[in-house]
Protein backbone atom coordinates (compact mmCIF):
# COMPACT_ATOMS: atom_id res chain seq x y z
CA UNK A 1 0.00 0.00 0.00
CA UNK A 2 1.11 3.08 -0.62
CA UNK A 3 1.06 6.21 1.86
CA UNK A 4 1.79 9.86 1.56
CA UNK A 5 3.81 12.76 3.51
CA UNK A 6 5.94 15.83 2.93
CA UNK A 7 9.56 15.77 3.08
CA UNK A 8 10.58 16.96 7.10
CA UNK A 9 14.41 17.03 6.35
CA UNK A 10 16.79 15.63 4.04
CA UNK A 11 20.92 15.50 4.64
CA UNK A 12 22.53 14.99 1.17
CA UNK A 13 25.85 14.55 2.81
CA UNK A 14 24.86 11.52 4.53
CA UNK A 15 21.73 10.63 2.15
CA UNK A 16 19.38 10.40 5.02
CA UNK A 17 16.00 12.12 5.68
CA UNK A 18 12.67 12.11 7.14
CA UNK A 19 9.19 12.11 6.14
CA UNK A 20 5.97 13.05 7.66
CA UNK A 21 2.89 10.89 7.17
CA UNK A 22 -0.01 12.94 5.83
CA UNK A 23 -2.42 10.82 8.12
CA UNK A 24 -0.87 11.40 11.40
CA UNK A 25 1.61 9.05 13.23
CA UNK A 26 5.36 8.45 13.29
CA UNK A 27 7.55 10.29 11.20
CA UNK A 28 9.66 7.98 9.14
CA UNK A 29 13.70 7.80 8.01
CA UNK A 30 14.46 7.19 4.83
CA UNK A 31 17.57 6.99 3.10
CA UNK A 32 19.08 8.09 -0.73
CA UNK A 33 19.03 4.63 -2.26
CA UNK A 34 14.91 4.28 -0.98
CA UNK A 35 14.23 7.40 -3.27
CA UNK A 36 13.08 6.24 -6.99
CA UNK A 37 15.11 8.83 -8.39
CA UNK A 38 18.37 8.75 -6.27
CA UNK A 39 19.75 12.12 -8.72
CA UNK A 40 17.33 14.47 -7.41
CA UNK A 41 17.39 15.24 -3.59
CA UNK A 42 14.05 15.98 -2.14
CA UNK A 43 13.01 19.17 -1.23
CA UNK A 44 11.36 19.84 2.45
CA UNK A 45 7.60 20.31 2.25
CA UNK A 46 7.39 18.30 -1.33
CA UNK A 47 4.55 15.45 -1.60
CA UNK A 48 5.83 11.72 -1.62
CA UNK A 49 4.41 8.57 -2.05
CA UNK A 50 6.05 5.70 -0.16
CA UNK A 51 5.56 2.05 1.28
CA UNK A 52 6.51 1.30 4.82
CA UNK A 53 8.95 -1.64 5.77
CA UNK A 54 9.39 -2.80 9.56
CA UNK A 55 12.72 -3.66 10.72
CA UNK A 56 13.64 -6.47 12.73
CA UNK A 57 14.19 -3.74 15.63
CA UNK A 58 10.85 -3.30 15.44
CA UNK A 59 11.13 0.32 13.74
CA UNK A 60 9.16 1.33 10.48
CA UNK A 61 10.69 2.81 7.34
CA UNK A 62 9.94 4.86 4.34
CA UNK A 63 11.30 2.75 1.07
CA UNK A 64 10.41 3.43 -2.60
CA UNK A 65 9.91 7.17 -1.92
CA UNK A 66 8.52 8.63 -5.02
CA UNK A 67 7.83 12.59 -6.05
CA UNK A 68 3.93 12.48 -6.29
CA UNK A 69 2.68 14.79 -8.63
CA UNK A 70 -0.74 16.78 -7.53
CA UNK A 71 -3.59 17.29 -9.50
CA UNK A 72 -6.85 16.91 -8.57
CA UNK A 73 -7.63 13.34 -10.47
CA UNK A 74 -4.28 12.30 -8.05
CA UNK A 75 -5.58 13.30 -5.32
CA UNK A 76 -8.86 12.07 -5.18
CA UNK A 77 -7.48 8.42 -6.12
CA UNK A 78 -5.23 8.83 -3.54
CA UNK A 79 -7.63 9.78 -0.97
CA UNK A 80 -9.77 6.64 -2.30
CA UNK A 81 -7.04 4.13 -2.19
CA UNK A 82 -6.29 5.51 1.25
CA UNK A 83 -9.63 5.24 2.68
CA UNK A 84 -9.83 1.51 1.95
Amino acid sequence: MTYYGKIKNYDSSIGKGRITPENGGDILAFRKSDLKDEDSAPQLDQRYGYDVKDADNGKRYAVNVHLQAETANTVKEQARNQAG
